[in-house]
């Protein structure tokens, strides 16, 4: 029995071992992102909390109930689940339809599988490579003044090729790719959360546009009404023909709006149809704007640690890991690499006697390569992965960062526009009561037709600022929705 190698042992260690910096990233300290009630003046909170409170009990109140904060679940980053906060089962149709079929995501998906092969191909490196060959030949040799020899050879033989991996150089190749495919997981995930939130936001435009029109249509019939009452007191001799003209132009303008809030709304939905994967073509309705408003809780913050599940950080981590590994990989490339190589088969002078006797051909080697002079090129390389790696860990930094001022955006516009739709809701309901009492007074000779006007004007303007309110309301949860990476649970306990 031969004497086993005293290298032998050390070998063995060393091919346990994958040279290059550890890949491991070091999450940063958690903060959670707060609401603060120091957003909005003293002054004017107390003011925009009263009239919450003075209007709690008006049947058309949508404003006093908004503001009921909760806290985020931690378990959920699922993207459709999340639709339920806004209460409509058309959008959630709409939702799973572009999941279906939008294109964007189908790239997104093939990206995936192909980074997964990539994945294969990198691994299947650290394996033997066998392989077989088969060549016939015909040739001719002149050895010194002797005569030319004339020789047939055919070969056929089995060939291995391994690379033996004692510096992990291959292992960090593979583990690059595994960071990679994951980066592109990460990447599809980032790209169903941006459809949601797409699909969901043009789907509120349309819903607003939707509003405004009907709005419009409401107001021009109003103000078609208003001036046959002008015509008929003007035949009568009462007012004069301005007081007719100037609601001829008044009755003008809400007919304008229309013709332009339908055209913003088949344009609208020709993109959500885009967004859906199919032609344009009409798109099915749901819950108005103000019923999804009342529908929707919003959190008082949001746990750090959930934000730091968010696509992108996961992105930018694997992509730091990523290079981490190809500063391993590129250190491997210095030092030497040992690797077996050996053939088996057949060789003789013609196919007849190829398996015959005496035709066995074989060779095993154990070789060993090291570079020593590159004219600078593979140290170079080195240096190249470590400020590549030192750029991932920039961005990783800048993204974790940009995440926690999103997410603190996304709960200050929750709370301000709130704030604001309180306001709005208010300003609307007044105005709907002074444009009734102008009305009156009008139609009694009380006031002049100015009153009405002005009336009419500030009422249109409120109500399509309410609706514009309300949707960006909801679109502020969608910004929420974005900034947690995906959807959120209401926590069980309360």
């Amino acid at each position: 029995m031969t004497r086993a190698s005293p290298l032998l042992p050390g070998l063995l260690v060393l091919a346990g071992c994958a040279v290059g910096p550890s890949t491991r990233v070091e999450a940063p300290a958690a903060r959670p992102a707060r609401l603060e009630d120091s957003l909005t003046a003293g002054p004017a909170r107390e003011f925009l909390d009263s009239l919450a409170v003075a209007r709690a009990g008006e049947p058309r109140d949508s404003g006093a109930s908004l503001w009921v904060p909760r806290p985020l679940a931690l378990d959920s980053t699922d993207d459709r689940p999340w639709l339920a906060v806004l209460d409509d089962s058309v959008l959630v149709t709409l939702v799973e339809s572009a999941l279906a079929n939008n294109r964007d995501l189908a790239l997104a998906v093939a990206r995936v599988r192909e980074y997964r092969a990539l994945l294969g191909a990198a691994r299947g490196e650290l394996f033997p490579q066998i392989g077989a060959s088969a060549s016939a030949s015909k040739n001719q040799s002149v050895f010194g003044t002797f005569t030319p020899q004339n020789f047939d050879v055919v070969r056929i033989t089995a060939d291995l090729a391994w690379e033996l991996d004692f510096w992990g150089r291959l292992r960090r190749q593979a583990q690059a790719a595994r960071f990679d495919l994951q980066g592109q997981e990460e990447d599809q995930r980032a790209a169903v959360v941006t459809l949601v939130s797409d699909v969901v936001s043009g789907y509120l435009e349309m819903r607003e546009l939707d509003q405004n029109l009907a709005i419009s249509e409401q107001t021009l019939e109003s103000r078609r009404a208003t001036l046959a009452l002008a015509r008929r007191r003007f035949a009568e001799g009462v007012i004069s023909e301005l007081d007719v003209r100037q609601f001829e132009a008044e009755a003008a303008a809400p007919a304008g709006r229309v013709a332009e809030f339908a055209r913003q709304r088949a344009e609208k939905e020709h993109q959500l149809g885009v967004l859906l994967g199919r032609m344009p073509g009409p798109i099915p309705r749901g819950r108005p704007l103000a019923e999804a408003v009342r529908a929707v809780a919003v959190p008082d913050s949001i746990p750090g640690e959930l934000l730091l599940r968010r696509p992108d950080i996961r992105r930018a981590e694997r992509e730091l890991s990523a290079a981490l590994s190809r500063v391993g990989v590129a250190l491997g490339n210095r030092l030497p690499r040992v690797a077996i190589t050996g053939s088996y088969g057949r060789q003789r002078q013609d196919f007849q006697d190829l398996f015959g006797t005496a035709a066995e051909v074989y060779g095993l080697q154990l070789g060993l390569t090291m570079p020593l002079f590159t004219g600078g090129r593979l140290l170079n390389e080195q240096r190249a992965a470590r400020a590549r790696a030192e750029q991932s860990r920039a961005r990783y930094e800048r993204t974790v960062l940009t995440a926690f001022q999103e997410a603190g955006d996304a709960l200050a516009g929750l709370r301000l526009t709130r704030d604001q739709l309180v306001a709005q809701h208010t300003q609307v309901q007044a105005l709907e009561r002074a444009l009734t009492l102008a009305q009156r007074r009008y139609e009694s000779g009380v006031s002049s037709y100015l009153e009405v006007l002005d009336a009419q004007r500030g009422l249109f303007s409120a109500q399509l600022a309410l609706a514009q309110t309300e949707r960006l309301y909801l679109s502020s949860t969608v910004r929420l929705y974005k900034a947690v990476g995906g959807g959120w649970e209401r926590d069980p306990r309360r």
